[in-house]
């Protein structure tokens, strides 16, 4: 039994004349369903010595069969640093994307010329880890759902743009398009971010950044839960184990925790969005230019938040710049964004802290996406807002009567009848979904009261199955 286990792979290249080499390891230990959502070169855990020991391991394995080709070695790694063979994959992995910037090898490339008969042209003492590589695999899967699996079309696909720049490298690797559909009967993966940078903390911040970026709708996507753990101290830390998400999560995911900080700076954008939408819709001049509109305050309220913002000295517009008074600061912050009406991500700085905030409609306001926060934004006059807080809630309908199906799927089976008693956990239908089935259990004591579907019914997220009495 092994405590704490993390999952390190070691990837192998060989030929056809006996030649085996190993281009370093990958961390894959964040893990849902024993599945992997991010994978990571080199591991925090994995120091030059134990590198070469798990890799002359992989080696030998790799060697005793014959083996050519690429293929990973898989290992579980206690805390102890002794390692444990688990299984080998004969083929190229989901991850080699980030064994190829770390070493600059092609392994596609490697193994046609392997396929083609060719010795490798690489030796081990050539290989040469430089930098760091983080992949996050983007699933059609809701985070808040228990990472159960999503379908529907690609409404909205904007990927971050790919390239090197300033040390840093973004790789997409996807198959997909705005407009193409997600169906319930294959793997949920969507694409395959990766960035590189020179260290572990550049690669990280990289990604969050590429993730901002990431623009998804029409489906359910785990993107929230990456952005989340971009910035989970444990994360950061490299304190890594294959129970992370159900050690750091073990309610479920909730999405990121509204900080002071994070709601005040998007209070400021959606300021800023308000002054350029007010501009817009104004058929005079800019009451805001020329010093004219300093000194204004506003309120600004974000899901239960309400922040209170006052303007200091000029509003510039069309390209947004002025400072504002917000709680926390001893002095005004300065926003500045060269956004414009109608664009879906707001890129600017607030402060000194860039950001880049992506945009949805909303009833009254304006939706808000940004690092794992999903938060709709209206900005009101300070006594609008005294008249906005008397608003009651709308009451939450009860559903306590009714199982629903979690996810976008097929039915099985039932495995329950109108009329039948069931306690707590009784299973009472199948659900195919993504090449998994999932079996719905009650979560109560009750009695069948009316079943809403058969099998073969294919049913969208939140439908009734069955009702209880």
């Amino acid at each position: 039994f092994v405590e704490s286990p993390r999952h390190v792979e070691i990837q192998v290249l060989g030929d056809r004349h006996g030649n085996v080499i190993h281009l370093g390891e990958r961390e894959c230990s964040v893990q849902r369903r024993n599945q992997k959502i991010v994978e990571e070169a080199p591991s925090p855990a994995v120091d030059a010595t134990l590198r070469a020991a798990m890799g002359a391991e992989a080696v030998a394995l790799a060697k005793a069969v014959g083996y050519d080709s690429a293929g990973t070695v898989e290992f579980i790694l206690g805390p102890d640093k002794q390692f444990y063979f688990l299984e080998m994959n004969t083929r190229l992995q989901v991850e080699h994307p980030v064994t190829e910037l770390i070493t600059g090898i092609d392994l596609v490339e490697q193994m046609i010329r392997v396929a083609a008969g060719e010795p490798l042209s690489i030796r081990q003492e050539d290989v040469r880890i430089d930098g760091w590589a983080i992949e996050s695999r983007v699933y059609a899967e809701d985070p808040y759902r228990g990472f159960l699996p999503s379908i529907g079309r690609l409404n909205r696909y904007r990927p971050p743009r790919e390239g090197h720049d300033g040390g840093v490298t973004v790789r997409i690797d996807s198959g997909v398009e705005e407009g193409s559909e997600i169906s319930l009967y294959f793997d949920p993966l969507i694409a395959k971010l990766i960035t590189h940078g020179p260290d572990r903390a550049r690669a990280v911040e990289a990604m969050a950044d590429a993730l901002d970026n990431y623009e998804i709708e029409g489906v359910a996507h785990n993107k929230p839960f990456l952005s989340v753990l971009m910035d989970h101290p444990r994360w950061k830390e490299g304190r890594l184990s294959t129970g992370f998400i159900a050690e750091e999560f073990p309610d479920g995911f909730t999405g990121a925790e509204a900080t002071p900080e994070a709601v005040n700076r998007l209070a400021a954008v959606a300021l800023s969005i308000e002054l350029a939408e007010r501009q817009r819709r104004s058929t005079t001049p800019s009451p805001f230019r020329n010093g004219k509109g300093a000194g204004d305050d506003w309120v600004v309220r974000l899901g239960d938040h309400r922040v209170p913002l006052r303007t200091v000295g000029d509003v510039m517009l069309p390209e947004i710049a002025f400072d504002v008074a917000m709680p926390g600061h001893e002095t005004p912050v300065t926003v500045v964004s060269d956004w414009e009406p109608g664009d879906r991500l707001w890129t600017g700085v607030v402060g000194d802290f860039p950001l880049t905030v992506q945009l949805r409609p909303a009833v009254g306001g304006i939706r808000m996406l940004w690092r794992g926060l999903d938060l709709v934004a209206r900005v009101m006059r300070p006594r609008i807002a005294e008249l906005d807080e008397l608003m009651k809630a709308k009451p939450v309908a009860d559903t306590s009567r009714e199982v629903r199906c979690p996810m976008p799927g097929l039915v099985i089976s039932l495995l329950v009848e109108a009329g039948q008693e069931v306690q707590a956990g009784t299973p009472l239908a199948v659900v195919e979904a993504m090449k998994m089935e999932n079996i719905l259990r009650a979560e109560r004591d009750g009695t069948v009261e009316a079943v809403k579907v058969k099998p073969g019914d294919v049913l969208a997220v939140d439908a009734v199955i069955l009702e209880f009495a």
